[in-house]
């Protein structure tokens, strides 16, 4: 409650968010010191948009940048829309990322931003009892390299990546680009919310392997019991 309100506190002090508000996507302003750290940025590559929460900080701190922005579920997408109706250098895709072209199930959580392609395990939902699936979709998968080439990512460009536990297919579907960018900016679990799930060292070892170093863990999440359960991750390539 304490982080939702301090959120919302910074939220209300800037009419740009405000706007969006009203509409029904409260900016991810959680991540603005993070991004203001990258000094600049051009390109932002958003998968697992959802209403467009990380969009809006990305728009706040990088005025000019183009936002590609990903979301396969059609409600928030519908948001996104509406908050970005009048944006030229936004772009929003129907579609998952993972490593091949495919059909999938999507699992509808009742908080539509917690909906994965993995099954939502018991962990998750005593966590949060909101985000219980509530139905399956059928949706499209596609690797990253159907909609950008080398000469179509504009650098420096930053690659985020929040779809709940589903992160290390989604790199494996953008592994031909990954070296086109400087900054990946990825949410990892360090336990099972979702079925299957990659892990927090899997995604790291991954990344070491295209030469990312991590530059840092942030907003980290505990449990009642004081073990840590998710974070977001900074990395930077080694160039």
């Amino acid at each position: 409650m304490i982080f939702k309100l301090k959120k919302l506190i910074n939220i209300l002090k800037e009419p740009f968010f405000i706007k969006a508000l009203l509409k029904g996507t409260a900016s991810g302003v959680e991540h603005r010191a993070i991004l203001e750290s990258l000094h600049t940025c051009q390109h932002v590559i958003d998968i697992g948009a959802n209403r467009g929460q990380f969009a809006l900080i990305s728009r706040k701190c990088f005025p000019e940048c183009q936002i590609d922005s990903f979301e396969p579920l059609q409600e928030p997408a519908t948001i996104y829309q509406s908050v970005f109706d009048n944006d030229k250098k936004v772009k929003l895709y129907p579609y998952a990322i993972g490593k091949e072209k495919s059909e999938a199930i999507i699992h509808v959580s009742n908080r539509d931003d917690s909906s994965s392609l993995l099954p939502i395990s018991s962990v998750q939902t005593n966590l949060f009892p909101e985000t219980i699936e509530k139905e399956t979709r059928i949706i499209q998968v596609m690797p990253l390299d159907e909609f950008f080439s080398k000469n179509t990512i504009i650098s420096p460009a930053l690659l985020k990546i929040d779809v709940q536990g589903f992160e290390l297919s989604t790199l494996q579907g953008c592994s031909s680009l990954l070296y086109r960018f400087e900054y990946i900016y990825v949410e990892c679990s360090f336990i099972e919310l979702y079925k299957g799930q990659s892990f927090a060292d899997e995604v790291i070892t991954f990344l070491s392997n295209y030469k990312f170093k991590l530059l840092g863990v942030y907003n980290m999440y505990y449990n009642k019991q004081g073990q840590a359960v998710q974070a977001d991750f900074l990395f930077k390539i080694n160039t």
